[in-house]
């Protein structure tokens, strides 16, 4: 039962202020995907995927919103006639008032998401992002009466502006003087219409993520004391460690090639692996991408991880290893097994006291047949 009452409208800024789906994928389809915003929100299921088993859950337990791992709906629908799982799964959902939320590369890109959470079960340390995003950053320059300025600076603190991984509040100010005249129609804050005012002012320089850019233009309107504004945005080419997709650690002790196979066996729960030729290396630094990350194979060999944990390696893909790192397949679902408690639990923080469950679907579509038995 919850304990307060929320619109799903309410529940998706707190998924969006954790994996903003401004770093989503150009060829992903995350974010509300079906249903009404303005609902009353029953209860939320977490899923890895949703099939019409998970609709059913939904529907058993009364709860009419569904936050899933992969978009159910990646491309346009053209029909609903239930001939594809798709189509009856949005069927379901439809006509019994299940709204849909997809997270997919949003989290995917997110420094602690996805494949740091694989990483953490690999049990990798000083785990950073490996292939960063690029154009994320941005940098706000404005100008403001030197008195104002502490006021000004604070708020754009407080949006988001001067924070970039360990580090806040950071900014760069240089002092000048400016001067500006107001025709007839002006209500200058400083001086008098068609007189031309020198004043004290000072720049203000402030790195900020570019999600976050119609928040800092807000704050900057609404806390500097000018009339018209002076400011400009630039986006920067800057390394970002903050956004980007897969992660690379350190194992605390040097395996063999073969202990470590079998480490990540155990650890993805999963009796089978593909991986490159084998070269008697001592595998220490490790690169890690959830689901599917071949092209992620050259970054990882050119910062010389010594081995690459993703899923859905071609053929000859594995001929990149080249015997300068070891690829590991470990499958698709089983790199991403951790997604769906990692939502969970991030919900389950920011709303205590909100009806909230895990699916207890296995959504693997993917199964396994070894010496005579099904597994």
């Amino acid at each position: 039962m919850n304990s307060i009452e929320m619109k799903i409208q309410e529940i998706i800024p707190i998924l969006e202020q954790w994996a903003p789906t401004a770093y989503a994928e150009d060829f992903d389809n995350v974010g509300l995907l079906l249903g009404e915003a303005e609902a009353e929100c029953t209860g939320i299921l977490i899923t890895h995927d949703v099939l019409e088993n998970v609709i059913d859950e939904a529907i058993a337990k009364k709860f009419n919103f569904i936050v899933c791992f992969h978009p159910i709906i990646f491309s346009g629908l053209k029909k609903l006639t239930g001939k594809t799982y798709v189509e009856r799964v949005v069927a379901k959902a439809i006509k019994n008032d299940i709204a849909l939320y997809a997270i997919h590369t949003a989290l995917d890109n997110l420094k602690e998401g996805v494949s740091h959470t694989l990483g953490f079960a690999l049990g990798l340390k000083n785990i950073q992002v490996l292939v960063p995003q690029q154009n994320t950053l941005k940098q706000l320059t404005t100008y403001v009466p030197k008195e104002n300025s502490n006021t000004l600076l604070v708020a754009l603190y407080q949006a988001g502006a001067g924070a970039l991984g360990d580090y806040d509040e950071c900014s760069f100010i240089t002092e000048g003087t400016g001067s500006f005249r107001g025709n007839e129609n002006s209500q200058p804050h400083l001086g008098k219409q068609m007189i031309r005012e020198e004043v004290e002012e000072v720049q203000l320089n402030l790195i900020f993520q570019k999600h976050l850019e119609e928040k800092i233009l807000q704050t900057l309107f609404k806390n500097h004391p000018y009339e018209h504004v002076a400011f400009q945005v630039y986006p920067l080419d800057n390394t970002n460690q903050e956004i980007g997709i897969g992660s690379v650690g350190i194992l605390d002790n040097e395996m063999t090639e073969e202990d470590f196979l079998k480490w990540v066996g155990q650890k993805l729960e999963t009796l089978f692996l593909r991986h490159s030729s084998l070269s008697n290396r001592k595998i220490k630094k490790v690169a890690v991408l959830g689901g599917s990350g071949s092209f992620a194979i050259h970054t990882a060999k050119e910062i010389k991880a010594d081995a690459l944990v993703t899923a859905d390696l071609k053929y000859h893909d594995f001929f990149q290893a080249e015997n300068q790192i070891l690829l590991v397949d470990g499958g698709h679902y089983e790199t991403e097994r951790f997604t769906k408690k990692l939502i969970h639990d991030h919900l389950i923080e920011k709303l205590p006291n909100f009806a909230i469950a895990l699916s207890k679907s296995i959504t693997n579509p993917v199964k396994y047949f070894s010496n005579g038995k099904k597994e």
